[in-house]
């Protein structure tokens, strides 16, 4: 097997061999749902975003919710470089539909931040937690 993507890794479901842009989106859902302090050997890996799930999402609470986004993402996840928010559906219930917009950089780990292409991904807060998936480009 020849893998010519900078991006390797395991899936963590199945053990399989995960590249591109699906080793990305593993990596944003691992970032967003590991709080800070949960991981012995890396302790400041992870995000504030576990923090607010389960709160409910009122105005005043959708800001903090996307820096928590966003700055996890920046400190942890230089191969997605967030363009734009847009929420989508807010409900009374804690509910939250959102996309992120943005570029994708394979190489963004070594240093070359050349873009491939916009991505879309659509995350979903509800009483499951959060959940990352890949939507068509933007």
């Amino acid at each position: 097997m020849t893998i010519t993507s900078p991006s390797v890794g395991f899936n963590a479901t199945t053990g399989s061999v995960l590249t591109g842009w699906e080793h990305v989106l593993q990596s944003l859902s691992d970032i967003f749902t590991t709080g800070f302090g949960e991981r012995i050997i890396r302790e400041w890996y992870g995000s504030f975003v576990p923090n607010l799930l389960g709160q409910l999402i009122t105005p005043d609470e959708v800001t903090p919710f996307f820096v928590a986004i966003t700055s996890a993402i920046e400190q942890w996840e230089p191969r997605f470089r967030v363009t734009e928010i847009k929420v989508l559906k807010a409900t009374r219930e804690g509910g939250l539909h959102f996309y992120l917009d943005g570029e994708y950089r394979p190489r963004a780990m070594y240093d070359d931040f050349t873009v491939e292409g916009a991505r879309r991904v659509n995350g979903y807060v509800n009483a499951a937690g959060l959940i990352i998936r890949e939507e068509e480009t933007a």
